[in-house]
């Protein structure tokens, strides 16, 4: 049987008057045909996983105008995929020359860089970073975009920076919409959490946003958790969140520990070369779900003694994964074990960047530029492209309606069923 995949096939399913089946047959599957393009620019963009996500590849009919990113391995990496339009520099400084024009966009998206915030930063309360959404809606405004998304970590909701942020967007013309998204509700294999604030000029945001979540968290026998498993959140028969099995059980074992001159997946598919001692930890803890505990509990003689101090926190460091599990959240340094729980869930060694990727959900065909070091932080800074796809639904949606009126009972009754 047919299902709908997104709220998009949904949406112009119930315009036409069609049922699934009639819908898909007559579309062939490609929702594309005769849409029109929206322009978007992407700011703090990295290499580019927000930008994948409202492309193409996805089924997005948004094509990138123009982008900004301070990190020049970024932004070759982002030029490498999306074209020669990503500026390398600061964007306050650029902001600041007269001679840049920022050209006309209908979307402006980006996530203004969020360690002023995270948890693992302990020198948050002046950090710079936290104001760097303020050159972000300046280029909003410039721009003319009717609609913006700006993702960061979740602890930004809530803050008195957060507060701002609403408030100037809705000095713009704005209204304010938020939530927090975990990646694993909308097929991707890694469970990080991520915060969206979207603005829209037309309309309110919330009528569409969050976007209904595509897969669920099963239990041990694969049935839904009927505790945390709401129907009216999800799409119509979501399916189970995705594993590490389904990421990377087909990749071999890695070779060598430089990129390699062969192509995807085994270009990023490469190892480390740890110590004998790394060895020995990693095989005194075999089993997938073991973690630092397990390493002082079987061979307190191989742990590090700061580990056997620190009695409590930190379960995921030098931890296996799961192989029926969503990877945990990809950091920059998801090579090194005593980072997070980044083993292998049965092979005695860390994960490679192709796995990490694929629990970010790149596709192999991305391509990535510059060293390994490099690499690994353009992987762990992006925003999961399959996440970014799913938001860019709610977007895509509310630009196509946008000269129509969403007041009458007729367009709410539409919007509810569109989300359902």
């Amino acid at each position: 049987m047919y299902q709908f995949k997104n709220i998009i096939q949904l949406e112009k399913a119930f315009i036409l008057k069609e049922d699934e089946s009639t819908y898909i047959s007559r579309c062939s599957g490609n929702l594309l045909e005769s849409h029109k393009k929206f322009r978007l620019i992407d700011l703090f963009s990295g290499a580019g996983g927000m930008s994948l996500g409202f492309s193409e590849h996805f089924g997005q009919p948004f094509e990138p105008v123009w982008a900004n990113d301070f990190n020049k391995f970024c932004v070759d990496t982002y030029n490498e995929n999306f074209g020669n339009h990503c500026i390398c520099g600061d964007i306050v400084e650029i902001l600041e020359e007269n001679k840049i024009q920022i050209p006309l966009a209908d979307v402006v998206i980006g996530g203004p860089p969020c360690q002023g915030f995270s948890l693992l930063n302990k020198n948050r309360e002046n950090d710079p970073r936290k104001k760097l959404w303020r050159p972000f809606l300046e280029v909003v405004e410039r721009c003319g975009a009717s609609v913006f998304v700006m993702e960061n970590v979740p602890q930004l909701l809530g803050t008195f920076e957060h507060g701002e942020i609403v408030g100037v967007a809705e000095s713009l013309g704005f209204k304010v919409w938020q939530d927090k998204l975990v990646a694993a509700d909308y097929g991707v294999p890694q469970t990080r959490k991520r915060a969206f604030i979207i603005g829209c000029k037309f309309t309110d945001p919330s009528i569409l946003f969050p976007p209904r979540k595509t897969h669920f968290n099963p239990n041990g026998n694969g049935t839904q958790l009927s505790l945390t498993f709401n129907q009216e959140d999800y799409l119509t028969q979501p399916e189970k969140w995705k594993t590490v099995r389904d990421a990377i059980y087909d990749l071999p074992s890695p070779e060598g520990t430089q990129i390699r001159n062969l192509p995807p997946p085994l270009d990023l598919h490469f190892g480390r070369n740890p110590t004998e001692l790394s060895r020995k930890r990693y095989r005194a803890i075999p089993k997938q779900g073991m973690n630092r505990f397990d390493l002082q509990r079987v061979a307190p003689e191989l742990t590090p003694k700061c580990w056997i101090r620190k009695k409590s926190g930190g379960t995921d460091l030098f931890g296996r994964l799961w192989w029926d599990r969503p990877a945990v959240t990809m950091r920059t340094e998801f090579f090194k074990p005593e980072k997070g729980r980044y083993l292998h869930p049965e092979q005695h060694r860390p994960i490679t960047h192709r796995e990490a990727a694929r629990f970010q959900s790149f596709p192999d065909t991305f391509r990535f530029t510059g060293s390994k070091i490099e690499i690994a932080k353009q992987i762990g800074n992006a925003v999961p492209p399959l996440l970014a796809a799913r938001v860019a639904d709610v977007v895509r949606l509310l630009l196509d309606r946008k000269d129509k009126i969403w007041t009458s009972s007729h367009e709410k009754k539409e919007v509810k069923l569109c989300r359902m």
